[in-house]
């Protein structure tokens, strides 16, 4: 069986206040295109389908476009819902939906009831993970404490148990959204950290033939048999280096798996060039970058005048405008963002509890903190859940 793997579609996000409508419809076009030169038997997409839990009319419109032209391909897809969307409102009429071939897997009571698909070898077993906030969905799953590699084992726990009852020589794929050891991430995915730990083992997803995971944004391969496909397009600077694509998994009928990148369209280049702005608007080296999508990060010990108006001649599409100037790492006038740069809420929490008392937290405060940032961010999903 032939497998597209797609995620993170992200229908709605602009890239630093640009529309990206158009570049995400292109992608879907190449998406159809892809499905039916490349002969796919099923296509999968791994969450994050919207950017928002209340996405714009255009994007709900995009949504609609795609699914009518899967649905006119006459091949299936499975879709799970990720932490930027809203579950409840992309499930809407998924029984009405999947008589159409289209899958919507939103419900974590559903983790264990596949979707099941056949081709000449016998059945192939589609299990669909949403995105498993552990403070909503820790009931369903009996766990003690609200964690995701608690919640994921557990719901893996039922694939297993739904697998064990089908005939033998099933052959199974889970379609997951979380972030899983080994992956590494950029600056455009929303944190999704509780209790300190953001990341799950892969072996949480052993005993299955193929996982197609979503959220990160970066393609990789964490084994042969789990693998992000990556976002289509580009949503931060941080993905200047990306090739953008998606996974054509092969599927044999031993279970046995080869990939390959399928590259996506790229609307325009991506750069990120440093330097005084002298320098940028001088060095020839960088002329390639002239029609790219620009950061600048300017590195002038005194702010100059006029600087974006002054990159915008030579780069008009610049984007991004940041100042570092070269400093010495202990001196003052280094920005606090610079200082608070890869640190997460739990650390600056920390270390602004050291700074004020000159001593950093104990083992219980520190607790203290990663039960209060877990809560907010509960509290902050249940209310988006309900709007």
């Amino acid at each position: 069986m032939r497998i597209l793997h797609t995620s993170d579609w992200h229908l709605g996000r602009a890239f630093h206040r640009v529309n990206m409508l158009g570049a995400q419809a292109e992608f879907i076009g190449h998406l159809v295109t892809t499905v039916r030169e490349r002969e796919v038997d099923a296509v999968v997409v791994s969450g994050d389908v919207y950017d928002r839990a209340v996405p714009p009319l255009a994007a709900v419109e995009l949504f609609d476009d795609a699914l009518h032209r899967l649905a006119g391909l006459g091949v299936p897809t499975v879709m799970i819902s990720g932490n930027h969307d809203s579950a409840r409102r992309l499930g809407v009429g998924a029984g009405l939906i999947g008589r159409a071939g289209i899958h919507l897997r939103t419900e974590p009571s559903a983790c264990g009831t596949p979707v099941v698909l056949a081709d000449g070898h016998g059945d192939v077993a589609f299990y669909g993970l949403p995105y498993l906030e552990p403070a909503l969905v820790k009931d369903e799953f009996a766990v003690e404490r609200a964690g995701h590699e608690a919640v994921l084992a557990a719901a893996m726990d039922r694939v297993r148990t739904d697998l064990a009852t089908r005939a033998r020589g099933t052959r199974s794929v889970v379609l997951a959204h979380a972030f899983v050891t080994g992956g590494e991430a950029s600056d455009s995915e929303r944190d999704i950290t509780v209790g300190g730990v953001a990341a799950v083992p892969a072996g949480v997803f052993d005993g299955v033939d193929y996982v197609a995971l979503g959220h990160l944004h970066g393609s990789q391969t964490i084994t042969e048999r789990v693998r992000y496909s990556g976002s289509p397009l580009a949503y931060s600077f941080s993905e200047a280096e990306h090739r953008k694509s998606m996974w054509l998994v092969d599927l044999a009928a031993d279970g046995a798996v080869t990939a390959e990148r399928v590259d996506c369209p790229v609307p325009r280049a991506l750069a990120r060039v440093q330097g005084t702005l002298e320098d940028l608007l001088a060095d020839p080296e960088l002329s390639r970058h002239e029609e790219a999508w620009v950061e600048a990060t300017l590195t002038d010990a005194v702010r100059p005048a006029d600087p974006m108006a002054r990159l915008t001649e030579r780069f008009p599409h610049t984007l991004s405008l940041v100042f570092d100037p070269e400093r010495a790492p202990d001196d003052p006038a280094v920005s606090y963002a610079k200082r608070l740069a890869g640190r997460g809420d739990q650390q600056i929490a920390e270390d602004f509890v050291a700074h004020v008392r000159g001593a950093g937290p104990d083992e219980r405060e520190r607790a203290v903190l990663r039960d209060a940032f877990d809560t907010v961010r509960a509290d902050e999903a249940v209310r988006e859940v309900a709007r």
